[in-house]
Parts: structure tokens; C-alpha cells; sequence
């Protein structure tokens, strides 16, 4: 089950990836824009204001998402849904998928699908999170391969859930997209106080840790997190009250421009 309250802990630093991503989608006047995985629905609401002309339609499996996004006093239209279902009805010239697909085994086909699906001159933008070989990840994946846990805990984990930007551009490119594709690691400062969790594992309690919450019983979860928390905290000392913490993310904006008289 998706929190979030837990995953809008970090809201600033969890926003600026969308941010940067949409800057680069150069649509002036689309006739429906869907956010495809849109969690509570504060970002989504942000592309009805970018568009106030569109129907913009937010989806997102997690039915706590969607509750919570449907109170936001917006446009926006939300249903739960899961993205592996959703198809191009003819008039979306712009879709966005932001922090989603690395949930997904074999997104890349959903990528080729949607690309080819899309109308002529449509925009398609997806970022995700890119740090699976992070000090972070590197040290949930061995919490999780110790005997106690292996079994309940290694299925779910995956070393390298994403692509590079280049494999992203190949792939988008070959099914007749323009592409701009990039990374960028930001670096977050995250505040630490004295009697709290640890910032990283505090920040990954709202994301990569969901799954691994859901398959432990209570015990298992405290026991769990609190050998996470020390391994954390090694890997992301505080320095002047804060952890600097890395986080590599994939950005990939395509146009499928090249197949017919553009959309505006």
C-alpha cells in the first residue's frame, strides 16, 4: 500500500525531476495531457495549470493516491488504473510518466506501444529514478539477501529495474520519435535531527522500501529497517546537521513528430 503522507515527506526534492522534465516538453495548445502513474495528484494539478485549455486525466494504481488526489481543488480529472492497461484514445498530445515505470518489468514495450499508438506530433516524457547502484541500493539489496530475508525479499528487489538515456533515445528513435534524452544527479540535503530516523532511510521509506514493508510482518519490518538504518548511516554521514545524498535520475522526452503533419 502506497502512504502518502511518507512519500510527500520529501515533496520539494521529489518535485524538481517532474519540473525539469515538462520544461522540456515544448507543447503549446494539447488537446488532453495524461499523467500516467500520478501519485497524490499535486504535480498532475500543475499540467492543468501549464494548460488550461487541455483534459487533463491523472492515473495511478494505488486507490490512496487517487482519494487523495481527487480532494485537490483542480481540473483534473483521476481514476485508478494501472498503466500497463492504458491506451491512446486519438487526442493525447501529451503524456507523462514520471517516477513510474521503474515499477514495471518490460516498460520498454509500453514505451514502443505508446509511441506508435500516439497521434502524429504528440509528446511522450518519462523520468526515473536512476540510482540503483547508489550506496542506497546497493544496501537494501544486501539487507534483503541475508538468510532471514532472502526468501520474502530478494523476488522483489531488482539490480537494474531502468535503462540508460541512450538505450531510451535507441529505442524511441527506432519507432520513428525525435528524442531528447539526458541524466542529472542531484544532490540533496537532507536535514538530520538528533532523535529522527536517518534522512536516506526516511527518504526510501516513501518509495524503494514500500514493497519490502508490505512483505514483513511487524517484527520482521522493525528488525528489517533498523540494520538498513545502520548501514544507511555509513554509506550518508551527517556533515553540518545535514546527509548529502546523490540521486541519479533518467529523463527521456520524445516526439513523434516525424510520422505525420504535426500536432500543436
Amino acid at each position: 500500500m502506497w502512504d502518502p503522507t511518507t512519500y510527500l515527506r520529501y515533496g520539494d526534492e521529489r518535485s524538481r525531476p517532474f519540473h525539469d522534465l515538462v520544461a522540456r516538453v515544448g507543447a503549446t495548445r494539447p488537446r488532453a495531457v495524461v499523467d500516467l502513474g500520478c501519485g497524490p495528484g499535486q504535480l498532475t494539478a500543475t499540467l492543468a495549470e501549464r494548460w488550461p485549455t487541455a483534459r487533463v486525466l491523472g492515473l495511478d494504481s494505488a486507490p490512496e493516491m487517487i482519494d487523495q488526489a481527487k480532494a485537490l481543488p483542480t481540473p483534473v480529472e483521476y481514476a485508478v488504473a494501472d498503466l500497463r492497461d492504458w491506451r491512446p484514445t486519438g487526442d493525447e498530445d501529451v503524456v507523462v510518466t514520471n517516477a513510474a515505470l521503474q515499477w514495471v518489468p518490460g516498460h520498454q514495450e509500453l514505451l514502443r506501444r505508446w509511441a506508435a499508438d500516439l497521434p502524429a506530433g504528440a509528446w511522450l516524457a518519462m523520468q526515473v529514478p536512476g540510482n540503483f547502484d547508489a550506496p542506497s541500493h546497493r544496501a537494501l539489496r544486501e539487507v534483503a539477501n541475508r538468510q532471514v530475508w532472502q526468501a520474502a525479499l530478494a523476488p522483489l528487489l531488482r539490480a537494474d529495474p531502468v535503462d540508460d538515456p541512450a538505450d531510451y533515445a535507441q529505442l524511441l528513435t527506432a519507432v520513428g520519435c525525435v528524442v531528447d534524452a539526458w541524466e542529472t544527479t542531484y544532490v540533496h540535503l537532507l536535514p538530520a535531527g538528533p532523535a529522527a530516523d536517518h534522512p536516506v532511510l526516511a527518504w526510501m521509506e516513501g518509495t524503494a522500501l514500500r514493497p519490502v514493508r508490505a512483505a514483513l510482518d511487524a517484527a520482521g519490518w522493525s528488525a528489517f529497517r533498523a540494520e538498513l538504518g545502520v548501514r544507511l548511516a555509513a554509506a550518508y554521514p551527517v556533515r553540518q546537521g545535514q546527509v548529502y545524498f546523490p540521486f541519479r535520475r533518467v529523463f527521456v522526452v520524445a516526439r513523434t513528430g516525424d510520422r505525420a503533419q504535426e500536432n500543436p
